[in-house]
């Protein structure tokens, strides 16, 4: 069965608040206490996983916390073609989907990385990057390719659907809401597999069905993406 990306966004945006760890707890304490340390450590992270397991969440969350806290950040990922050169303001830099760069962004990526470490100013600046693979497996240029691994390495896993399942009944629980097992099959069967997105719209079903005045059937859930 083909699952739907869906793509309709977080309330609150990604936040270390609404990611829910399952089994990448100990990549998420790090980042929380890296991200609020004054005296943060230059050693750059590295996350990897396969998709939907919390990888981009993590690094709009690190540059959402930088931001909050008066940093400029420098943010570069796949569809970002035409890079910008190293911006001296910057006091984070993100690279996500580093797997799928091209050779112009390898190259503008190593450059930001280079001016991050050794900087003319005296100020180092956090990096953290995230890709699908490993960094010994990523096929990259050499240079960039061991920078991304000679820091903090995490691994991202997804959860189980058996604990998808259970955040999203606890979820339900909690606002007073029933969902069958025919609809919560088919939640976890046709939709994007990362627990923040269906918790999304577990909320947005119970809006609707609450407008609506009808019960939370499977009917009513593709009633809803209709009027989207």
């Amino acid at each position: 069965m083909k699952q739907i990306a869906l793509d309709i966004g977080l309330s609150d945006g990604p936040t270390f608040d609404n990611f829910l760890a399952g089994p990448n707890e100990a990549a998420l304490q790090y980042l929380s206490m890296w991200i609020a340390s004054e005296t943060r450590s230059p050693v750059p992270i590295y996350l990897w996983g396969e998709s939907n397991s919390g990888k981009t969440h993590l690094l709009q969350a690190i540059a959402k916390a930088e931001q909050t806290n008066g940093g400029n950040v420098g943010w570069m990922d796949q569809n970002t073609t035409e890079p910008p050169v190293f911006n001296p303001a910057w006091r984070l830099i993100v690279l996500d989907d580093v797997h799928a760069y091209s050779a112009v962004q390898q190259q503008m990526a190593f450059a930001w990385f280079v001016h991050a470490v050794t900087p003319l100013d005296g100020l180092q600046r956090g990096i953290i990057a995230a890709g699908h693979y490993p960094p010994m497996d990523l096929t990259l240029r050499e240079d960039l390719r061991t920078r991304l691994g000679w820091g903090h390495v995490f691994q991202l896993k997804i959860l189980k659907e058996s604990q998808r399942r259970s955040v999203l009944r606890q979820q339900a629980d909690e606002r007073g809401i029933f969902i069958s097992d025919e609809v919560m099959d088919y939640m976890l069967n046709r939709f994007a597999r990362d627990l923040s997105s269906l918790i999304e719209l577990l909320h947005q079903l119970d809006g609707y069905a609450l407008q609506t005045k009808r019960p939370i059937t499977i009917p009513l859930l593709k009633s809803m993406l209709e009027d989207l």
